[in-house]
């Protein structure tokens, strides 16, 4: 008797919890607002562009910090490869302890040094701080770092949900700043001093910048570049990514939780026998932008994940000297699981046609899931 009870509760308690579950589904709008990005004067842009020159020497040094079990691999690796092929500043990739850094969604890197090694070389600090998203945002050894490196006058650069991490340095307090769309609300309610900037990509305030989602790393870095040398060098380099524009405007409303983003994503992940690995080949000198975004687009799916390939088990170096560890060692893949890096591409251009791969693949719902998680605006807006 007593057992006939426990499974009539247990189904009651199921029952509820579909009915709220369906309530929620049914409470998300059927789509987003989608409008013209606002326009962005010049002043503000002249302003930003000010805010964002070196603050110590002639030739910045930059340095790209990520914790060593989950750093996120668009805004680990695209500015690292951006700002070195630009090639107007020293840039050092980092990690909280010795040994690689693993990349999520994808991707396992050789940082160039730890935390103390690069503070025992350059006591005066960095000119600049790049911040990714983490796995967490309160790892002690990133967040006493940050503070200590903006003590010196590090101006540091929130990319994405890295924002968060920086909020948790206090760095952000009582500032205007951006993030990623679904990490605003998180933001303000742990924060909520901070002064929340919509309809902007980038938002600096005195010292600190952040960004809109993940692939707001290219014209962030863009805009850097342009800030410490020049509008023409910054041309050949978006050129060089198949970028014509770089400004801040940015449509906020694009990016919300819809039902047809949490549908999709419920069904994808519900069909878990329907998994894939999808291979992609390390090779000498490839493009490490064009490689952060192909990967990272396979890998938010929710049907499959990038896994990278080599005939050797060691680690292969990008165009940008960049040593990323192969996952699988194999000379080959099979062709019905292997996918292209399009590091022959220009890296804009590249994710184009990993999105484009990846509707053929598995259709035009999952493609938009991808190109919301990286708050990416399919509407050219980006170039």
């Amino acid at each position: 008797m007593l057992m006939r009870y426990f499974i009539w509760d247990g189904l009651a308690l199921l029952v509820l919890s579909l009915a709220g579950f369906g309530a929620w589904l049914v409470s998300l709008p059927p789509t987003s607002v989608t409008a013209k990005a606002p326009r962005v004067e010049q002043h503000e842009m002249d302003a930003m562009l000010a805010s964002l020159k070196p603050p110590k020497r002639e030739q910045p040094l930059i340095a790209v910090v990520g914790i060593n079990d989950a750093t996120e691999t668009t805004d680990y690796l695209v500015p690292t490869g951006i700002l070195r092929r630009a090639d107007v500043a020293d840039v050092v990739t980092l990690a909280t302890g010795p040994g690689p850094v693993k990349l999520f969604p994808a991707l396992t890197v050789e940082p160039d040094a730890t935390i103390a090694e690069f503070d025992a070389r350059n006591p005066q600090g960095a000119d600049y701080v790049v911040v990714p998203a983490m796995s967490r945002d309160d790892d002690p050894v990133v967040l006493d770092w940050l503070k200590r490196q903006a003590g010196k006058g590090a101006i540091v650069i929130g990319v994405c949900a890295g924002a968060k991490v920086v909020a948790a340095a206090g760095l952000l307090d009582g500032k205007r700043a951006t993030t990623h769309w679904y990490y605003v609300k998180e933001l303000l309610a742990w924060h909520p001093s901070i002064i929340y900037v919509a309809n902007r990509r980038i938002v600096a305030d005195r010292g600190v910048v952040t960004t809109t989602g993940i692939t707001a790393s290219m014209p962030m870095m863009l805009t850097l570049i342009e800030a410490i040398a020049g509008r023409q060098k910054t041309e050949e380099v978006a050129r060089d990514l198949g970028m014509s524009s770089w400004d801040v405007r940015h449509d906020s409303n694009a990016f919300k939780l819809t039902r047809p983003f949490a549908t999709t994503v419920l069904a994808n992940t519900l069909a878990f026998w329907n998994r894939e690995q999808v291979g992609i080949e390390l090779r000498p000198g490839m493009d490490e932008v064009s490689l952060a975004f192909v990967a990272d687009a396979w890998s938010r799916t929710y049907r499959s994940r990038a896994v990278t390939f080599a005939a050797s088990p060691g680690a292969i170096e990008t165009r940008d000297h960049i040593p990323i560890i192969p996952e699988e060692m194999a000379a080959d893949w099979s062709a019905a699981r292997r996918t292209y890096s399009f590091s022959d591409q220009r890296p804009a251009d590249a994710l184009d046609l990993a999105l484009v791969a990846i509707a053929a693949r598995y259709g035009s719902r999952t493609t938009n899931i991808v190109s919301m998680q990286l708050e990416y605006p399919r509407s050219g807006q980006l170039r």
